[in-house]
């Protein structure tokens, strides 16, 4: 009766082996990636800068913080603009079919947008994003984190471009001199310092070289359907 024990546990531990391997290889949920774009001289963008610092710790997201230059006019130049970063939001925002960019505006995997002042509307987004479909292509680093391989697939948009991205973490006060936020201070968090575009993802794997970025800045990989597309793949490097 032992020895028949043991053979039932023996046999069934040999069949749940090939699915617990299987499981092991199953792609998991990419992260979230909520993009915030304001500005130090928008006055109306405070409630949107902390809504996102409150996102940078949650599991499964990625919050970012753009900084865009165009409302420099007003009197007070934005310490962490780039024009590229108000390009990658026009971007997104003729995908959307909007006329005009404005802050502070808050996109979701590059599927969909809502103003960053309405808490509500950001948390419906997350919460979509987490349960709609897809299936990422296979994203990891090596050689130190000198490069970043993208894996086979099928490019659902015919090619996707795969874009490097680094953020500082920290959160950061600065003191407005000048503009509508004249006086105020304010506080940013998961900063964007660098984008660059690595080149392109046609289905076939690919590797990239990744160019160098400060200390302390943290890094993600987004494989991205063209012009202001939807996100199709996600990672996040080690701190």
């Amino acid at each position: 009766m032992k020895w028949a024990v043991l053979s039932f546990l023996a046999g069934a531990a040999a069949l749940a082996a090939p699915f617990e391997a299987q499981a092991r290889h199953l792609p998991t949920k990419p992260p979230v990636v909520v993009e915030l774009y304001t500005a130090q001289g928008c006055a109306s963008c405070g409630k949107a800068n902390a809504l996102v610092a409150g996102l940078a710790d949650r599991p499964g997201v990625v919050a970012l913080t753009w900084s865009v230059d165009y409302w420099d006019y007003l009197g007070w130049k934005d310490t962490f603009a780039q024009p590229e970063f108000a390009d990658r939001q026009r971007a997104f925002d003729k995908h959307f079919g909007l006329r005009d960019v404005y802050t502070p505006q808050v996109i979701v995997d590059g599927a969909a947008q809502a103003s960053g002042a309405r808490p509500d509307a950001v948390e419906k987004l997350i919460h979509d994003a987490r349960r709609a479909p897809g299936r990422q292509p296979t994203l990891r680093f090596y050689h130190g984190g000198e490069r970043v391989a993208v894996g086979a697939g099928r490019a659902a948009y015919g090619s996707a471009e795969v874009w490097l991205v680094r953020y500082d973490p920290r959160s950061q006060d600065v003191e407005v001199k000048d503009g509508d936020n004249r006086g105020h201070t304010v506080t940013v968090r998961n900063v964007v310092r660098q984008a660059v575009k690595l080149g392109s993802w046609r289905g076939k794997a690919v590797q990239f070289v990744l160019p160098e970025g400060d200390e302390g800045w943290r890094t993600v990989i987004l494989v991205q359907a063209p012009r202001g597309g939807r996100i199709l793949g996600v990672l996040q490097g080690r701190d």
